[in-house]
């Protein structure tokens, strides 16, 4: 294997001008999944864009509208702890605790896993439910994309050459519930099938939504599940309808660690579970 060029540009437009002047670059966050790809050689960059050296890509901010704005650079550790992703927002916070295990969360960044897209990772279901916005710059500018249009396919995003993702947008925090449950064979390790939900008081009705993940090429949606939990939220029978409607729109594959066909059984399973478990919250509030 070559050894790529190395470049440590100093802004994001710097950044962007390298990728768009260099065929084959990869920009290097936290270096949690680019790294281990080079040492088992299922990458191969002609060129290293490290994203170290631009200060506006780390941290979380408070918006002027209440929103938050998370820089790609930021840590699952630092997510995991912020205390301000409460309410619906918590969600996120929920997910990023579940990564992995301390040393990924140490060094691990937002932007790169969202970048990757893995669709068994923690944060694309997450950010789904959350009602996130992902910024994506490139060497004309910048734009934002929802994050339930941001993941395309396996591994796959609106990212195109040339572009990075710089930040993640969330709205204000709502009154009530979000919560991530995962399944996955061992602590840490990346979901078998997982379930992101946020459930918004509006008076005395909810706004509910759920994504799944690790059972098809991105998270998985259904505005009429949504729509049921919303209506009959607590209601056990609606969880599980609800949960076999996502499990009838998703595609999940047969790999080392289960079949597709078990897959879709735990979805209404987890679903269930993580109403169960918001509805509590929520009567406690």
């Amino acid at each position: 294997m070559s050894v790529p060029g190395y470049h440590r540009p100093a802004t994001v437009e710097d950044a962007a001008r390298v990728l768009a002047e260099t065929e084959g670059a990869r920009c290097l966050s936290g270096g949690a999944t680019l790294v281990a790809m080079m040492n088992a050689s299922l990458a191969e960059p002609k060129a290293i864009v490290s994203l170290a050296g631009i200060s506006e890509l780390s941290g979380i901010a408070q918006l002027a509208e209440g929103g938050l704005r998370i820089g790609a650079m930021t840590r699952h550790r630092v997510t995991a702890e912020d205390a301000r992703l409460t309410g619906t927002l918590a969600v996120l916070r929920d997910a990023a605790r579940q990564i992995a295990n301390p040393v990924v969360r140490n060094m691990g960044t937002i932007g790169g896993s969202v970048a990757f897209a893995d669709p068994a990772a923690d944060y694309p279901p997450a950010l789904v439910a959350a009602g996130a916005e992902i910024e994506i710059a490139n060497a004309a500018g910048r734009r934002r994309i929802a994050a339930r249009d941001f993941f395309v396919d396996w591994y796959t995003t609106s990212c195109g050459p040339g572009e990075l993702v710089t930040a993640v947008y969330l709205p204000a925090p709502r009154p009530g519930a979000g919560l991530y449950k995962k399944l996955a064979r061992v602590s840490g390790d990346f979901a078998i099938a997982s379930v992101a939900l946020s459930a918004a008081k509006q008076g005395k009705a909810l706004a509910v939504r759920v994504a799944v993940g690790g059972c098809g090429p991105r998270p998985i949606r259904s505005d009429e599940a949504d729509a049921l939990l919303a209506a009959k939220f607590g209601d056990a029978a609606a969880a599980t309808a609800a949960g076999e409607m996502l499990a009838a729109a998703s595609d999940p594959v047969d790999d080392v660690r289960a079949s597709a066909d078990y897959r879709r059984l735990v979805i209404p399973r987890l679903l269930t579970a993580a109403v169960a478990e918001a509805r509590a919250a929520l009567e406690t509030r």
